[in-house]
């Protein structure tokens, strides 16, 4: 679990730099959602290491904000917009199927564990499946 957690940690650090100077409104758009999904892992990440005091209500509310964004990425990645500062590979385009899959995957996670965390021990099994499901997908189609 503690591999998952670096992972998110690692994705909101370099989202944040990633961000700046980004011309293009729909990467914007992108960067956005995506800098959005990876605040809610590290706050579920850090309620999972102790760094945080658990929080079941704060912990569904980051679920379902996951699940929110994950709905949203196909329709985010409709339009080929590219920016020096995107990570998005071109593969994305190439295979939008697999990409879109990725995305569903995620999104019936998170929506499946939605409202489902109600102890700490709960949550590190809800951080581990959905770093496995980013990183699918992040493995695939994002330098």
């Amino acid at each position: 679990m503690k591999r998952y957690v670096i992972l998110a940690l690692a994705m909101a650090g370099s989202a944040a730099i990633a961000h700046s100077d980004v011309k293009d409104p729909n990467v914007q758009k992108r960067m956005a959602g995506m800098k959005d999904m990876a605040a809610q892992m590290k706050t579920l990440g850090a309620m999972s290491k102790g760094k945080s005091a658990f929080d079941a209500s704060a912990a569904n509310a980051a679920l379902a904000v996951i699940s929110t964004q994950a709905a949203r990425i196909p329709a985010l990645f409709e339009i080929k917009a590219d920016d020096p500062q995107s990570e998005a590979l071109p593969r994305i385009w190439a295979d939008h199927d697999t990409f879109t899959n990725h995305a569903r995957r995620l999104n019936e996670a998170a929506e499946t564990l939605t409202g489902t965390v109600q102890q700490k021990s709960e949550l590190g099994r809800a951080v581990k499946q959905l770093g496995r499901a980013c990183r699918s997908c992040h493995e695939t189609f994002k330098d």
